[in-house]
């Protein structure tokens, strides 16, 4: 039987002792500076509204209005943060990719490089050691990366 992506619950999918990490991330176009956040969790509009207020502590320093490029899943445009986004507007606004438009989306160059340079073909034993993995290739972007910068631009 199918079931639609928005009533699936991922604890239910998996092997009871299958455990996962994931990742919010963004990239300045300017640099290539990556910004990141590790979520071991559910993604959701919570976990997402944390994200976004990190994100915007991160570049309120530059004085430029930020745009945010995100893709159209559900807690992207949650009612949990309506509120929150309408108030960062004028210097913090989130644009949104048409749907269903994966190659439209810088992030997914991001996460497939990171696959690419961290976890491909390479042998975990532990979830900290894939952690591990992807948060080194990670921190050595939080400085501002060329490829990134590249992979990212917007023509």
């Amino acid at each position: 039987m199918w079931i639609p992506p928005e009533e699936k619950d991922p604890v239910l999918l998996h092997h009871p002792t299958r455990r996962s990490v994931g990742y919010f991330g963004a990239v300045r176009l300017r640099d290539g500076k990556f910004l990141y956040r590790r979520e071991e969790n559910k993604f959701n509009a919570k976990s997402f509204l944390e994200f976004m207020k990190a994100l915007r502590m991160a570049s309120c320093h530059s004085g430029r209005r930020v745009v945010i490029i995100a893709d159209n899943v559900r807690y992207h445009h949650a009612r949990l943060h309506e509120d929150w986004r309408q108030r960062a507007a004028p210097e913090f606004r989130l644009e949104f990719l048409p749907p269903y438009s994966p190659d439209m989306n810088p992030s997914e160059r991001v996460w497939k490089l990171t696959r690419r340079k961290a976890t491909h073909n390479r042998y975990f034993a532990e979830l900290n050691n894939i952690i591990d993995a992807v948060e080194f290739t990670f921190d050595q972007w939080t400085t501002g990366n060329e490829t990134l910068r590249r992979l990212c631009a917007i023509i």
